[in-house]
């Protein structure tokens, strides 16, 4: 059977469907179809691998390097610069493995998922399935970008729970000291760092809504995932041009290292408040273009 029409038999199934008015427990339905779907993807278990095995190699370059009391250096505080804390406390490959994936591989992996999210269908031929059950186009657009926003938090609890638990095999744990040089506990720093992936997913949102957006422009799911990540890789670009440093702080991934700041003591807070504004914008912005654009168009696959 195939997934349309898992679809619309548990469409069917629940008491009280029916074509033209689905309850909330066929719409739980199709989004549980969605995610369960979009998981067991061999292009998702890819992007996972590979996700969780940033933090292997991150962890084991440390070791290496620092093997007979070398060290490594970091910078003042922002990002990549928790390299140089990690050979006293395993937990900060949390916070530089999230620091390394956030700037590409992050986003790049979330762009894939949205950018196929209705392209791939349509180009499966799958879509005009979908919507012969009763899911209507707001439906299941919304199915799609929670499913993606769903990505986005498991993506980086893969990378911040394979962080930790390399951390954890090559280094010590215990008490750590914030970038402003106070000492915290470790249960702080554990809850910190669970804080810290809870915002690295809130600011993947921006590109998420981006990519669901290009999706809709394009019945093939390879040109949707490419001018996804293309847009990633240009915003990136123009965020490191001084010139255009009038325009950078409206770009998504520019407050995206802002997550550092939680790692302070006191927390800063005013460019995180940005950080998730921004991403809350780009998300009406590009989520209200994709329903604009999927509710009128022509669906012929």
């Amino acid at each position: 059977m195939s997934r349309a029409e898992a679809v619309q038999a548990s469409a069917a199934s629940v008491p009280g469907s029916g074509p033209a008015r689905p309850g909330p427990l066929w719409t739980f339905g199709l989004l549980r179809s969605e995610l369960v779907t979009t998981v067991r993807r061999w292009r998702t278990l890819a992007l996972l691998g590979v996700l969780a095995a940033v933090p292997v190699l991150v962890g084991i370059s440390v070791k290496v390097e620092t093997r007979g009391g070398g060290t490594v250096h970091g910078g003042n505080g922002e990002g990549p610069p928790f390299i140089a804390q990690i050979t006293n406390n395993g937990l900060f490959l949390v916070f530089t493995a999230l620091a390394a994936t956030l700037p590409f591989f992050l986003p790049m992996a979330v762009g894939v998922i949205a950018g196929d999210a209705i392209a791939g269908e349509a180009g499966a031929g799958t879509l005009r399935y979908l919507l012969v059950a009763p899911a209507g186009r707001t439906r299941l657009l919304l199915s799609k970008y929670a499913t993606v926003m769903a990505f986005c938090l498991l993506a980086t609890l893969v990378v911040a729970g394979s962080a930790l638990l390399v951390g954890a095999l090559l280094f010590p744990l215990g008490e750590l000291t914030t970038i402003s040089g106070t000492r915290i506990s470790f249960t702080e720093g554990l809850g910190r760092a669970l804080l810290i992936a809870l915002v690295v997913a809130a600011s993947l949102v921006g590109i998420a809504a981006l990519g669901l957006f290009v999706s809709t422009l394009t019945n093939s799911g390879i040109a949707a995932m490419a001018t996804t990540v293309g847009l990633l890789i240009t915003v990136q670009i123009l965020d490191q041009i001084p010139q255009l440093h009038a325009l950078q702080p409206y770009f998504f991934s520019h407050y995206w290292l802002s997550f550092a700041d939680l790692m302070r003591d006191p927390v800063y807070w005013d460019d995180l408040v940005k950080n998730l504004g921004l991403q809350a914008l780009y998300a009406a912005v590009f989520g209200s273009a994709a329903w604009a654009r999927f509710t009128t168009k022509d669906i012929s696959a």
